[in-house]
Parts: structure tokens; sequence; C-alpha cells
């Protein structure tokens, strides 16, 4: 296929999936959170282009994801969150029928001008329990990044080492009875290799960390590879001690390091 062949059949895939989310809308204009399903129009095509052309993502596994409501689990890492939007991509592009996530970002990201807007027009929530609570009741898709900014920010020599998960999504999972879907993104940790966190002169800029990279903060054109594990059901009383909610929390950190672990087996190498 010639280049324009494959730009023009691109631009079809991404014009019908703008129109299949937009029918699933049930409200015109913007949502309680911000969302507007026609800032799509702008957002999609740039999406795609990183999804298909740039990152060339992989997915394994995305028949998993339920219909309904569901909590999306993944590790985190890149310096800078690409790893969510390819996530929230591969649910629109390659989902039967497609599917908006909303992902949870932290409370930090309304103070920053222009991103919170994006953020928010995209379609993306602070984190908060009772925002997470009433998307779950409208019976959307959340996903969640358990090592938060830890995460995010890894040095090269951290890479693929899950940093401690937090506590609160398998909470609001038993509270909703809600399934968890984990995931294991492969690739984001190599997108932008850095030497050293300056967390402290972070602090002073106002930034949960401050990456020292080998290159400028451009991610480098590697392969991403996401798999989609089976959902994952819990049982039991959500203001449970931290030590049991723990308990539950580590065989859903297990099955990330599994999938983890598949996806970095699976590969040539980091841009194959």
């Amino acid at each position: 296929m010639s280049n324009e062949a494959s730009a023009q059949s691109m631009r079809e895939e991404v014009q019908r999936a703008i129109r299949r989310i937009k029918a699933q809308q049930k409200q015109q204009g913007y949502d309680p959170f911000g969302f507007n399903p026609a800032f799509l129009d702008s957002v999609l095509p740039v999406a795609a282009t990183l999804y298909r052309k740039y990152f060339r993502v992989i997915t394994r596994g995305i028949e998993h994801i339920p219909d309904g409501r569901a909590l999306l689990i993944a590790n985190h890492s890149g310096q800078i969150p690409l790893d969510g939007l390819m996530i929230a991509t591969s649910q629109v592009l390659d989902r039967d029928p497609p599917k908006m996530t909303r992902a949870m970002v932290e409370k930090w990201v309304p103070t920053l001008p222009f991103v919170s807007m994006l953020f928010s027009r995209g379609g993306q929530v602070v984190g908060t329990p009772a925002n997470a609570r009433l998307l779950l009741e409208r019976g959307e898709q959340i996903m969640v990044f358990p090592e938060g900014a830890r995460g995010i920010s890894k040095t090269w020599s951290q890479r693929y080492q899950l940093e401690e998960f937090g506590l609160g999504f398998m909470r609001l999972a038993l509270q909703t009875q809600t399934p968890i879907v984990p995931i294991g993104v492969v690739g984001a940790e190599e997108q932008i290799p850095t030497v050293y966190n300056a967390r402290k002169l972070g602090k002073l800029l106002g930034l949960p960390s401050l990456p020292i990279a080998l290159t400028p903060l451009i991610p480098l054109p590697v392969r991403y590879r996401i798999y989609f594990g089976e959902p994952l059901t819990f049982q039991g009383d959500p203001d449970d001690e931290d030590r049991v909610i723990r308990a539950k929390v580590n065989v859903v950190r297990q099955h990330i390091e599994d999938l983890i672990a598949q996806g970095r087996a699976d590969r040539p190498s980091i841009f194959e």
C-alpha cells in the first residue's frame, strides 16, 4: 500500500471510530467532567498517528475488556503519559465496539495551564474516589495507574521494576463490584531514557519529579506492546484493614508483572 493510500485508510478508520464513539454518548456537548465528544475530531487523528505509525502498537487480549464498566489497571512509565494515551487509543481503534476510556489523573494536573483543559476535554478526570464512583455508576471504563507519579518517573536502571501500588483502586472495585482488567505495557519504559530524577528541584517547581534524560524529552520510536489480561473479580469489605486490601492488590500486581514478562519475551528488540 502506498503512503498516500495508507494515510487515507487511517483517516477513514479514525472517522469511523469518531462516529461510533459519538453515537454512544447520551448527552450533547460537555459531560459533568468536561469531556466533549466533538474534541475527538482534533485529538484522535494525532493519537492514531502515534498509535499506528510512530509506536506501531501491538495489542494482545483486547477482547478481555468487558462491555460494561471496568477498571483498567496498568503499569506506568515513560516520563510523559503516552502509555495512557496508547491504552485509550487502543480501545477506540482496535476494540469492537470502540469504547471511551476515562483516565484518573494526578490531583496536580488541573494546576497546569492548557494541559488541564486538554485532559478534561479529552475525557480524563482528576482521580478522586467520588469522581471514580460516579463514572462507574454511569457504566464508564476507568484507567488507573496505581504506581502514580512514582511509576512514570522511573530511571533507566529501574525500568520494569514496579513501584508500590496504591490501595484505592481495590477499595473502589470492592465497593462498586467492578471487574479489574490487568494490563502490561511494554515499550514505554524505553521511550525517554533517563539517568536521574531531580525530585527536590521538581518540588521547588511544583512538579512531582524532574527527570534528567539522555535525550531531549521527545520519545524514541520504540514499539509498544499492550497486553490485556482476563478480568479479575474480588469479594470483600472495601473498608478492610490495609493488609487485607494489600493482599488483593498484590494479586493484580502479579498478573501485571506476568503480562510485562510475556511482552518482553515476545519482542525481538525495543524497536520491533
